[in-house]
């Protein structure tokens, strides 16, 4: 059945987060969530900030060609540590060596958002980069901290909404939501041009 001008367009969250799921909430408006199936393995050379907004896009087109009449929302984030990218750390093990290697370094969390709709040819995306300078930290906080938060689905093992901010020295972003995983001021921004506006 073809859809009226009055009728809106169904929104679908391109991400199996709960963080991303619970920062779309915010929003009051009814939206499904579908995960995209994407691949997230890097490219031979390519740099945090070029993965996170390759995987944005890739996240929101996969459900796009599923729903072709949805507005689709799709996000990645990598941490950037000098370059070289921090993905979620999976294990206990790995999420001790991030942080170590994080201590007292200033991390930029490469947040990307992209907004698609298949039917009607709309597609944009964007990178909300946030600069989090951590604390020197030492082995007993890195425990304390991951035995309390067990952040293994968090990039770079930093779970800033929770505990993890009494690791961190300070944070500048534009966008205050992009640390925790979806950049809320540019996702609304990019929602209206795509024609859902949330109030």
């Amino acid at each position: 059945m073809a859809m009226t001008l009055n009728q809106p367009r169904q929104l679908i969250l391109g991400s199996t987060s709960v963080y991303r799921r619970e920062l779309m909430q915010r929003l009051r408006l009814p939206f499904d969530v579908v995960p995209p199936n994407v691949d997230e393995t890097p490219l031979p050379g390519e740099s945090p900030r070029e993965l996170a907004g390759r995987l944005a896009l890739a996240k929101a087109q996969a459900v796009a060609r599923l729903y072709p009449r949805a507005v689709v929302i799709g996000s990645d984030q990598v941490a950037d540590l000098n370059g070289q990218p921090l993905g979620k750390p999976g294990t206990h093990a790995r999420a001790v060596a991030q942080l170590a290697r994080m201590s007292g370094k200033t991390v930029v969390f490469q947040t990307a958002v992209a907004v698609v709709c298949a039917e009607t040819g709309f597609s944009q995306h964007d990178l909300a980069p946030v600069q989090v300078k951590f604390r020197v930290l030492n082995a007993s906080e890195i425990e304390a901290y991951l035995q309390a938060e067990k952040p293994y689905d968090c990039a770079g093992s930093a779970k800033s909404e929770g505990l993890g901010i009494s690791l961190l020295e300070s944070i500048d972003s534009d966008d205050p939501t992009a640390l925790v995983g979806l950049p809320l001021i540019r996702t609304c921004r990019m929602m209206r041009a795509a024609g859902i506006n949330v109030l």
